[in-house]
């Protein structure tokens, strides 16, 4: 087991294996059609949400690991030892973080094109009359988009600039640096609050309307 846990790509690979598993026990406990289950788009949409959900914990856990303890700590660290954050994992952090964002948005494309529900929830639920499941997962989308733009086209250029990641600012003046700090702390911190209702109205998707009363 040590061998396994002591490194990451095997841990991951093991856990893609239980995750197999798990599914083979259904299908055989369940007595499941494997062909009727998992044939057509039906099965590619259960793929692509398993997908959408492990991008996701990825984007927002890095997401809330900069704002909840990388930002609050920093200004604590004595300044000799900054570097090794600012260097080393900062970068490979915000890596994970962009990619992450780009595969959740593209996956969660996938999804509801799968499932039929991209028009109907990109309208926000009045392509064809309100639907309200429709506005609820529509708005969560166009939240998500919003958030996945800022990553790429204000966090993340910014970042680049403050840390000088890939030597790509060697000249930079601070006060630029600082300034493009500032700049991506206060779009993360707008990620930070948009996450909060967009995971709402992801989930509440499915939420029963009607015996709720909404």
């Amino acid at each position: 087991m040590a061998a396994i846990l002591t490194n990451l790509y095997r841990t991951i690979g093991a856990g893609v294996v239980l995750a197999l598993a798990l599914l083979a026990a259904v299908i055989v406990l369940g007595g499941v059609d494997v062909g009727a289950a998992f044939g057509g788009r039906y099965a590619w949409a259960y793929i692509f949400i398993w997908l959408h959900v492990l991008s996701g914990i990825m984007w927002i856990g890095h997401l809330y690991y900069f704002n909840f303890v990388q930002m609050i700590q920093m200004p604590k660290i004595p300044a000799e030892q900054k570097p090794a954050v600012s260097k080393f994992i900062a970068p490979e952090a915000l890596w994970w973080f962009r990619w992450a964002a780009m595969s959740t948005i593209v996956t969660g494309l996938i999804v509801s094109w799968l499932r039929g529900y991209l028009h109907d929830a990109v309208s926000l639920g009045m392509a064809g009359g309100f639907d309200l499941p429709s506005f609820f997962i529509g708005v969560g989308m166009w939240l998500g988009t919003i958030m996945w733009f800022n990553v790429w086209f204000v966090i993340w250029p910014n970042q680049k600039k403050a840390l000088n990641i890939g030597n790509a600012y060697p000249d930079l003046a601070q006060p630029l640096k600082d300034k493009a700090a500032r700049m991506a702390m206060l779009f993360s911190r707008t990620n930070v609050m948009l996450s909060i209702p967009m995971l709402l109205a992801m989930t509440g998707g499915g939420m029963n309307y009607g015996n709720s009363g909404l």
